[in-house]
């Protein structure tokens, strides 16, 4: 005789196997939990490091700039323009002309021409070396002078204002000088080429 026997009568009675799955997503849990809060401490204190470091260079950078101030106020008239005069001669040191006269050429359109570049002032901007210059070009007409702003703005290099213009004739061609007022910023990541020093481009370049 075969006996069927309903499984719905006999239902699963292993009770070991939930509690072996609760306590272990229980573990898993505490692990996660006490790994979080490791990290979370770690973080804490590598930010309380970050921030007592910034506060000790901040407080070193016043006490540098409270020094400085005294040491200008004991300087005479004659010592401060010595003292300018020797940033602006490191500043020219450290700035490489050839590159400039190449950045420049680089921005220039076939119809334009420079004809003179004088140095005004070189300075350090946030550790980036700086030139303002008074550039001089010759164009026949305004359309390729447009060009070369344009040009020279969206290079990343040169920010240039028009300061004047000055029609020029020879017995050839009619033409005109335009004057230009540049900041020049060489580029990150270049390689400066030989410097030149900045006595020698005062009378401009021709």
């Amino acid at each position: 005789m075969i006996t069927k026997l309903n499984l719905a009568t006999y239902p699963f009675r292993n009770r070991v196997l939930p509690y072996l799955l609760a306590g272990l997503m229980i573990l898993v849990a505490a692990i996660s939990g006490i790994y979080s809060l490791s990290r979370l401490n770690a973080n804490r204190r590598e930010n309380d490091a970050i921030v007592a470091k910034n506060q000790d260079k901040q407080a070193e950078i016043t006490r540098l700039k409270g020094e400085g101030e005294k040491v200008q106020q004991l300087l005479t008239p004659d010592q401060k323009s010595l003292l300018v005069a020797a940033h602006k001669l490191v500043a020219n040191k450290r700035f490489g002309w050839s590159r400039l006269f190449a950045d420049l050429e680089a921005v220039l359109p076939p119809n334009v021409s420079a004809s003179r570049i004088a140095v005004q002032n070189i300075y350090d901007d946030a550790g980036r070396m700086k030139a303002e210059l008074e550039v001089g070009v010759l164009c026949k007409d305004y359309q390729g002078v447009q060009v070369l702003i344009d040009n020279m703005n969206n290079s990343g290099m040169f920010r240039a204002e028009l300061r004047g213009q000055d029609l020029q004739k020879n017995e050839r061609i009619t033409y005109t000088e335009y004057t230009f007022h540049v900041i020049y910023s060489p580029a990150y990541g270049y390689s400066t080429g030989p410097t030149i020093d900045v006595a020698q481009n005062q009378g401009g370049v021709q």
